[in-house]
């Protein structure tokens, strides 16, 4: 009798169980529903979607003849789609289960149920037509008809956890994120908890799956690689990755499906530390974190709360980071960030973040490759994105839409030979030739080198750059081109916004639009940046009106057409041609007045003490800190009485006020850096143990007597 009375009890919460997690089912689908009804309905859309479908359920400017990888125009089709879904669906408005409206969404999903149209871009099969589809699905939802159910359903399986598109390094994580959906859609209890194992599975370092031949996407020092190019892909594969997780984070939380708290903490560690670390004040995106994705409009569109929003319904982890990241980008913030200066060094990449203004440098070395390929037609010129790009951002505008009137041979901040034109697009991405590329940072300042050649043309270069707080130092040495075209270093090329003043021979000038040559200029400003020349310069400054057009630089079919114009600031440093030591020094100013500019001459601080192929190092004496890049092991006279020698090749952050070496190798090839510190009043050997596997190249802070 008893055993007769325990399995009726184990029946009744088994059966408890099984409605509980029905019920949680329909929980998140409601949810899923209620995301997609949170669009407004705009009824003049509507009512012209209606009036122009066809008699077939098509639309007669979407070409169905080109699947090619520039065109597939017919994702306008199931988009649209989900725009009639959604009038239907959406209570209180005039087409609210109206019986035209069904008719004609019924319509339009026929004709491409029957058609079945495929991509050449395994993308738009694997991933862009079923994400569309499940939302047409889940919106028309009762409505939908027995045969229509069944002629979605080999569609969205092509969005399978087997599919070939369902890689590790981002494109996993969607297509389990799509899965899940129509695992909603069909309440599919098993699939939808083998969607949410694959989801916390790829929530972790790409190292750790043990698969060293395969480190495609997040990185240990929260940079993400898309490819195993090792190319940076943090703002395009990386944030859809942080996208789709935080998505079903806030779906599932609260209910018997919630993602594992493990997995959630890590997600929020690389939403802050890696993609905000990559955006001005966690909110603009950098060009110099970007690939291909530059050369479509609206690639600078500044990011707005839900993420961070999402990732609060399903924490409370680092919740006041995450609740003061939203306050920023709603513009509601009560304080400036804090400085953070962060060295990304598996993927060659550097930013610095000031409370009013952020910079980044882009690299590229043996270990990893320049840039993106031009896929689908993408991206045709960015041949010089990562040869030591460098971008000033102080609000965001600086660069917004600008990339079809860019003369893409000057990047802001590279060094480049000025060819009549850029090489094929199948040339774009390269790997490199060096192995010294890399920095090291102590959280608030940073000092980064780059031994240069470029694959394209054998120009040569030793590049670095030295962040500090309300200014920073760029400094390039060695530079030698024998091509007859001139080389130059491009200070910056960005929307011209107000006065240009250059400081030359005849002293300071407003500059009248143009373009305007100096031999030996000392300093130039614009937009409260100020640029100073310690030792004068050969400048060209363009401030003019000038043209483009975004097919020059993407040929997908839905590029606007038509010439763009704008007004730009381009200034650039003349190396002249075939130089065989050139060099450039100069001090970046990003928030002062050009009153207080005129006024800055022959500063104590920063101090440039050494520019030269073996060593380039400043001194900062306000802050109390000298950085130096080692190209060679060497000596740096640090006072009249001291001096730090390098045993080996790497970049020194010394902190005189808090007696601390920042230290890191930029081969990631050392086990150990060994510097002598002698002076007056101390003398002392010092070593590093440095380290290794996916941590070579991570800095490392050590105290000193």
């Amino acid at each position: 009798m008893q055993s007769r009375y325990s399995l009726l009890i184990l029946l009744a919460v088994c059966t408890l169980r099984t409605s509980l997690i029905a019920q949680d089912l329909e929980r998140v689908r409601d949810r899923v529903v209620i995301e997609l009804l949170r669009d407004t309905v705009l009824e003049d859309q509507v009512a012209e979607l209606l009036s122009e479908l066809s008699p077939v359920g098509r639309w007669p400017d979407i070409d169905y003849r080109d699947t090619s990888r520039t065109g597939f125009d017919h994702s306008r089709h199931l988009g649209r789609l989900i725009d009639l879904a959604r009038a239907y669906r959406k209570p209180g408005t005039p087409y609210t289960a109206d019986s035209e409206l069904g008719a004609a969404i019924a319509r339009g999903l026929d004709d491409w149920l029957a058609n079945d149209w495929i991509g050449e871009n395994w993308w738009d099969n694997q991933i862009g037509t079923p994400r569309q589809l499940v939302h047409v699905l889940l919106l028309y939802d009762d409505a939908l008809t027995e045969r229509q159910r069944e002629l979605a359903a080999p569609i969205m399986g092509r969005a399978t956890l087997e599919a070939w598109g369902a890689r590790p390094g981002g494109d996993l994580i969607k297509i389990a994120g799509i899965l899940g959906e129509y695992a909603l859609f069909t309440r599919d209890t098993a699939t939808l908890r083998t969607v949410i194992a694959a989801l916390a599975g790829e929530i972790q370092f790409a190292e750790a799956r043990g698969t060293p031949e395969d480190l495609r996407g997040m990185q240990v020092d929260y940079s993400f690689q898309h490819r195993d190019d090792r190319v940076t892909s943090i703002l395009s594969y990386g944030l859809g990755y942080a996208e789709a997780f935080a998505t079903w984070a806030e779906r599932l939380a609260g209910t018997s499906y919630a993602l594992p708290q493990q997995a959630t903490r890590r997600l929020v560690d690389y939403y802050l530390d890696g993609i905000s670390k990559s955006a001005a004040f966690g909110t603009y995106p950098d060009p110099g974190a970007m690939n291909r994705g530059l050369s479509r409009p609206g690639a600078l569109t500044p990011y707005g709360p839900e993420l961070p929003l999402r990732l609060l319904q399903a924490t409370d982890y680092h919740g006041e980071e995450l609740r003061t990241l939203v306050d920023r980008r709603r513009g509601t913030a009560s304080a400036p960030p804090q400085p953070a200066d962060r060295a990304f060094w598996t993927s060659s990449y550097h930013s610095h973040q000031q409370p009013d203004y952020f910079s980044s440098v882009r690299m590229y070395s043996r270990r990893n490759h320049s840039t993106e390929q031009p896929y689908n037609s993408e991206g045709l010129l960015m041949h010089r994105l990562a040869d030591g790009s460098n971008f000033l951002i102080r609000d965001g505008r600086e660069y917004v839409d600008i990339f079809p009137l860019w003369d893409w041979q000057k990047i802001p901040g590279t060094t480049a030979v000025q060819h009549d034109r850029l090489p094929p697009p199948e040339e774009v991405q390269q790997r490199g030739l060096t192995d010294f590329v890399g920095g090291a940072s102590d959280g608030r300042y940073g000092v980064v080198g780059f031994d240069f050649i470029s694959p394209l043309d054998s120009l040569a270069a030793r590049k670095a750059w030295f962040f500090f707080a309300d200014e920073y130092v760029c400094l390039g040495t060695g530079i030698r081109s024998d091509h007859p075209e001139p080389v130059f270093t491009t200070l910056d090329q960005r929307h011209l916004e107000g006065e240009v003043i250059v400081n030359g021979a005849g002293g300071a000038e407003v500059l009248p639009a143009g373009t305007h040559t100096y031999l030996a200029a000392t300093s130039l400003w614009h937009d409260s940046v100020g640029y100073l020349f310690p030792t004068p310069l050969p400048l060209t400054v363009m401030n003019d009106r000038v043209g483009g057009t975004w097919t020059e630089i993407n040929q997908q079919s839905r590029m606007p057409k038509g010439i763009v114009m704008g007004d730009l600031l381009r200034a650039w440093i003349d190396h002249g041609s075939r130089p065989q030591s050139a060099s450039y020094a100069y001090v970046v100013m990003p928030n002062i007045d050009a009153s207080a500019f005129s006024r800055y001459a022959s500063p104590d601080s920063p101090t440039i003490l050494v520019n030269r192929p073996e060593m380039q190092a400043v001194h900062h004496a306000e802050l109390a800190i000298t950085a130096c890049v080692f190209y060679a092991p060497g000596t740096l006279q640090l006072t009249d009485a001291s001096t730090l020698r390098a045993q080996q090749p790497a970049v020194v952050l010394i902190d005189h006020g808090r007696k601390t070496l920042t230290v890191a190798d930029p081969t990631q090839q050392l086990e150990v850096l060994e510097f002598a510190l002698s002076g007056s009043a101390v003398d002392q050997v010092l070593r590093v143990d440095l380290p290794e596997g996916e941590y070579a190249g991570q800095s490392v802070i050590i105290a000193y007597e």
